[in-house]
């Protein structure tokens, strides 16, 4: 999945520039170029200045539409997926790698519980 240019597509498809998403997020143009170009990969907080800019869901750059390349693509999230995961990796980021496996654990056992 190359997120830089299904940004590009939707902004392009929208008839926006770079500059107008730039002055409705206050992210540089430069920047945003770097990113569709693939040379740098925004966070998801980024993800949802520039979603936001183009008045689409976060979880529309991860839907199955987004590919037009036939690669397997990750399932549709909803935009309270996509905020609950972008917290998770905001808290995570300091964890050691043996909290992670605990964290891990304790989800898959969470899931299995509410599965029965």
């Amino acid at each position: 999945m190359n997120i830089g240019e299904t940004i590009r597509n939707y902004r392009l498809h929208r008839g926006m520039s770079q500059g107008d998403i730039e002055k409705r997020t206050g992210l540089l143009r430069c920047y945003l170029s770097r990113v569709e170009n693939g040379h740098t990969i925004p966070s998801l907080d980024t993800l949802a200045k520039i979603a936001g800019a183009m008045e689409l869901p976060l979880s529309q750059f991860f839907s199955e539409s987004a590919h037009s390349n036939g690669s397997k693509a990750l399932p549709q999230l909803s935009d309270d997926e996509v905020r609950f995961l972008t917290q998770i990796r905001r808290y995570s980021a300091g964890l050691n790698d043996s909290d992670r496996k605990l964290v891990l654990a304790m989800v898959k056992k969470m899931a299995a519980t509410a599965a029965r």
